[in-house]
């Protein structure tokens, strides 16, 4: 009983144990046979040794032998009782050679969560116990006499799925490799960093978080269009996961990195899965130097300025990004760039005095620098120039006075020229002294210097003194004496001088003489002229003898050409000093418009007076 419970043991071992293919559970029959023949030997050698010796000793020893021979004789029984046990009837062994166990698909290909219907069949006419092992959720559908239809559901893993038929006492199985797969849907790439230094390196990771079976999986980073790297996978426990490191150059700028999976399941009877990434561009850049402040050291307060900063070794130079700073005010800069070099250019205007701070931000890509400057910042306004009285009389005294704007930081140094006095610093400068004739038209000038941060600043504030005084006539500008060419055109040179510019009227034979058209000269226009000039604060006559010559006899043409020539000439230049001396101050003229208008009804009548004494006195 011991023996067929330890059968039946280690066949229902064997059932539940995966074989590959099927198989028959029975002891093999050359076995048994060398067990019985082992036996039989080993009972009969020491029957016939031991008869031997007992037919020596003598017939006492005879019953003592017999003693020996029962427990092998009860030995050999057993052998004998158990070899007719194991052999097979006739029958049950042609039974055993003609069933055969499959199961359909004989080879599984199944996606990720799906699920396979399985069919696990026999040869045997009349099957005894059958069934699938598996861990995989199993669902009996169908059965007939000799097959079974199973469902397995949510298959996840690779798995072995075992199909077993018993037939007369005997059990065969066979086996289904079902191998579970993933196509490579999720395919990222990750490049570390995003922008890159030149001649640093960077790496390209590909992964797939969800892929099976491995060992088909081919992961290749690419690099445009061409390959960078390409890794297969043998090994089962290696995550499916690629990494290529790569130094970082120029040319690599704005090259785009993507990743491909393929999923090659020909060898399993299935076909070709595709998954690629999306494409991740990477950037290169450049930036080692610190930017350069370009601005004057000194600043005036409320003066436009231009400043600029710059970067050099700069790539690329064109995507550099400038922001600039005054304390906390930020400017608004135009950026340039040319080659590897980039710069940017704002207009400040500082409002406060002293020590500030300039700011300069270039930002490429993760990098940013950073670059002060202290500027100090000053108020100098010119200095103020006071006349006391800018249209003095001749003979009258002039205060003038030359002091510091009270914006001024720090008190600047005053000198006012013609001054013989120094003034302290912040000290106003001073002038008196009496006006004159020759003063007229005078430029007054007033000088401020500062030292501001060891520099030498100087402004400057002039103004013209106009002096008032009586006409009078230079024989220089107005000849007591002029001799005209008959036949010539000629003008009375007469440009009398005073402050406000005199009015001249020229009376000659009882009659206004026109100065400003010229004259063709005969010899009724010899004789005295009576001119006056006239102003606001008085008047003065003189007396111009005129006297016209003839043309002397043999005189050429030519000669006449150039008297005329050089008549024409002093023309010019008598009309262009009466211009010169022409004072066209818009403030002299309003000032003495209201006396023009009140001596002007005087000055008429002394010209009609001064006719008449010249009628009289033959003028």
């Amino acid at each position: 009983m011991s023996f067929w419970a330890d059968q039946g043991t280690s066949a229902q071992h064997r059932r539940t144990a995966p074989l590959a293919g099927a198989r028959t559970q029975r002891l093999p029959h050359v076995a048994v046979s060398s067990a019985l023949a082992m036996s039989l030997f080993s009972l009969r050698s020491p029957s016939i040794e031991e008869g031997s010796a007992v037919r020596q000793e003598g017939q006492d020893d005879r019953f003592d032998s017999l003693l020996d021979f029962l427990p092998r004789m009860k030995m050999l029984l057993l052998g004998v009782w158990t070899l007719l046990a194991l052999i097979p009837c006739p029958g049950e062994g042609a039974t055993e050679e003609l069933f055969q166990v499959s199961v359909h698909p004989n080879e599984a290909l199944v996606e990720f969560g799906h699920s396979l219907t399985v069919n696990c069949s026999t040869t045997c006419p009349d099957p005894g116990p059958s069934g699938i092992e598996t861990f995989l959720k199993k669902t009996q559908l169908s059965k007939g006499s000799q097959w079974k239809e199973f469902l397995l559901e949510d298959i996840t893993e690779d798995s072995v799925l075992q199909c077993f038929f018993s037939c007369s006492g005997v059990q065969k199985d066979t086996v289904l490799d079902i191998t579970m797969y993933q196509p490579p849907e999720q395919v990222t790439l990750d490049l570390q960093p995003e922008w890159v230094a030149v001649d640093e390196a960077f790496t390209v990771t590909c992964h797939v978080p969800s892929v099976a079976p491995l060992q088909s999986l081919t992961l290749t980073l690419l690099q445009g269009d061409q390959e960078l790297h390409r890794k297969d996978f043998l090994s089962l426990s290696q995550r499916a996961e690629v990494t290529a490191t790569v130094r970082a150059h120029r040319d690599n700028d704005r090259h785009n990195f993507s990743c491909r999976a393929e999923l090659d399941l020909s060898p399993h009877g299935g076909g070709l899965f595709h998954g690629s990434s999306a494409a991740k561009q990477l950037r290169i850049f450049e930036f080692s130097q610190n930017p350069q402040i370009w601005v004057p050291s000194l600043l005036e307060v409320g003066k436009a300025e231009i400043v600029s900063c710059e970067v050099t070794r700069v790539f690329p130079a064109q995507e550099a990004v400038f922001r600039m700073f005054l304390e906390d005010q930020e400017l608004s800069p135009f950026s340039s760039w040319r080659e590897d070099a980039a710069w940017a250019s704002a207009t400040i205007q500082a409002m406060e005095t002293g020590d500030q701070e300039l700011t300069c931000l270039v930002s490429l890509g993760p990098v940013e620098q950073k670059t002060r400057k202290l500027v100090y910042v000053y108020s100098f306004p010119p200095p103020i120039l006071e006349i006391e009285d800018a249209y003095p009389l001749a003979g009258t005294d002039v205060n003038v006075t030359c002091s510091s704007h009270v914006l001024t930081s720090p008190s600047p140094t005053l000198r006012l020229q013609g001054s013989l006095n120094h003034s302290a610093p912040g000290e106003p400068a001073w002038l008196l002294f009496t006006a004159r004739e020759e003063d007229d038209g005078r430029t007054l000038s007033c000088e401020a210097s500062l030292e501001v941060q060891g520099q030498r600043l100087v402004r400057t504030t002039e103004s013209q003194l106009h002096v008032l005084y009586k006409p009078r006539f230079q024989e220089s500008r107005c000849p007591g004496n002029q001799i005209w060419v008959e036949g010539m055109d000629q003008m009375l040179a007469c440009i009398p001088e005073g402050n406000p510019t005199p009015a001249l009227v020229c009376v000659w034979n009882g009659m206004i003489f026109d100065l400003d058209v010229p004259q063709k000269a005969t010899q009724n226009h010899t004789g005295t002229y009576c001119c006056t000039a006239t102003n606001p604060l008085g008047s003065i006559s003189k007396d111009i003898t005129v006297i016209v010559q003839g043309l002397p006899e043999g005189i050429s043409s030519s000669t006449i050409f150039i008297i005329i020539i050089f008549t024409l000439g002093m023309a010019v230049i008598t009309v262009a000093l009466y211009l010169n001396y022409q004072p066209c101050k818009g403030n002299s003229r309003k000032r003495m418009h209201r006396q023009r208008e009140q001596s002007k009804g005087e000055e008429s009548q002394f010209s009609d007076i001064r006719a008449e004494e010249c009628h009289v006195h033959l003028c």
